[in-house]
């Protein structure tokens, strides 16, 4: 494999991105979504995460540089992984996450 994963357009993996978990709480969400992103040898830089009620939400920044699959494949193992945990899973990278939530 090439020293530096590229994405779908062909350009260099590089910065971060914020992935987002939104569902009913249950036992192993973090377990699982973090599995996906360690296989990807993604990093997790920050984790926020909170339960009110039964309503799940986590939000991770992670670090895509060393990342060994592209952005797609990882959206889509994440996705997946999010179905088989009944929760709702998206990663957007950091400059488009800052644009759509800017205020």
């Amino acid at each position: 494999m090439a020293d530096q994963q590229q994405d779908d357009s062909g350009s260099s993996l590089s910065g971060r991105a914020i992935v987002t978990i939104i569902g009913s709480d249950r036992i192993g969400i973090i377990a699982g979504i973090a599995e996906i992103i360690a296989a990807a040898n993604v990093n997790i830089l920050d984790i926020s995460q909170s339960v009110i009620r039964d309503f799940f939400t986590m939000i991770m920044m992670v670090d895509l540089r060393t990342a060994t699959i592209s952005f797609a494949e990882l959206s889509e193992r994440l996705q997946r992984r999010g179905a088989e945990l009944s929760v709702r899973v998206e990663i957007q990278r950091e400059e488009i996450f800052k644009a759509m939530h800017r205020v």
